[in-house]
């Protein structure tokens, strides 16, 4: 049974348990001596590790995505903690509960799944409501959509991420549509729901959340499409130019070319579907970072990525 989880380490902290070999890359020091970066992951987070020495045979031992037996002890180093590990041993799979390892949603994915299809089963517009039944019918797809992350670290980055992502998505473009005249609402709840579809195959979800194969070489972008366009294909009389705006859309909803978008946001769907993803995958991160936080802080640690401290609020300390 596990014992230590990387979200409660702390420096001084000896650890000797299995974890998710989730990178690993072999160096060189200035005196031409080699050594070993890891990072170990499990379902609470990450922490690098470093291996000074049996370098060689330790970095043989096993591939990034192994589960593997570790005994190290925690450091702080330029203000991060660091696992400087001592043995590193592939561990065997038989008997590993996955619940350790990979993060999950804390709510009920097939009550989520359930609602969206509500939601989508109410829409008005005849073929887009076939697109998303023909989605929905496929059941390796749905599946995998249940299953998903939406991140490997920004927001949503759990299991059933990508599918509370996008159901929170659709709940916000259903009353943006409502507040804002002249939106296409079944458009626009549309790209909500398969403006990430792609991310199903994007990324690999087994042991540790990292992106597959498919998804650094092609991009969500482009699979989202291919995948749009394989259900298009079996759908007579699907407009063509409604099919446009909505493909227009998923290739769009990063906002820029610099984000990854080959095309900036040129309809007001487009617009409103790109500023929803900022809010929902936003607001997710920030809580899911400050909820990592010392519970007994007013400020969170910086955020690096967005550049800055995030403010709590006061709270009574023990006296």
């Amino acid at each position: 049974m596990k014992q230590h989880y990387v979200g409660d380490m702390k420096a001084g902290d000896g650890v000797d348990d299995v974890f998710v070999l989730a990178e690993k890359t072999l160096a060189q020091k200035k005196d031409g001596n080699s050594y070993l970066t890891v990072t170990l992951a499990d379902k609470t987070g990450s922490i690098g590790g470093v291996v000074w020495d049996d370098v060689e045979r330790i970095a043989g031992a096993a591939d990034s995505g192994d589960f593997v037996k570790v005994t190290a002890r925690v450091t702080e180093y330029r203000g991060k903690l660091q696992a400087t590990v001592r043995s590193m041993s592939k561990y065997p799979p038989d008997g590993i509960d996955p619940g350790d390892f990979l993060p999950a949603s804390r709510h009920d994915v097939d009550q989520l799944f359930e609602r969206l299809v509500q939601m989508t089963d109410g829409l008005g517009d005849p073929f887009i409501k076939a697109l998303l039944k023909a989605f929905w019918a496929d059941r390796d797809l749905v599946t995998r959509f249940k299953q998903a992350p939406a991140a490997k670290l920004m927001h949503h980055a759990y299991l059933g991420g990508l599918l509370e992502h996008c159901l929170s998505m659709a709940v916000l473009a259903d009353k943006m549509a409502r507040h804002y005249s002249g939106v296409n609402r079944d458009l626009l709840m549309a790209g909500a729901v398969l403006h990430d579809i792609g991310k199903v195959r994007e990324f690999d979800y087994h042991t540790h959340i990292d992106y597959s194969d498919e998804g650094r070489l092609v991009g969500h972008i482009v699979i989202g499409l291919e995948m749009i366009d394989e259900k298009l294909a079996g759908i007579d009389g699907f407009p063509e130019d409604m099919a446009t705006l909505l493909k227009h859309m998923v290739i769009s909803h990063h906002g820029a070319q610099e984000f990854g978008s080959p095309e900036p946001p040129k309809t007001i769907e487009a617009l409103l579907l790109h500023y929803i993803d900022e809010i929902d995958s936003k607001v997710n991160g920030v809580r899911e970072f400050v909820a990592s936080q010392d519970p007994g802080e007013a400020w969170t640690a910086y955020h690096r990525v967005l550049g800055r401290h995030f403010y709590k609020g006061k709270t009574e300390k023990a006296g």
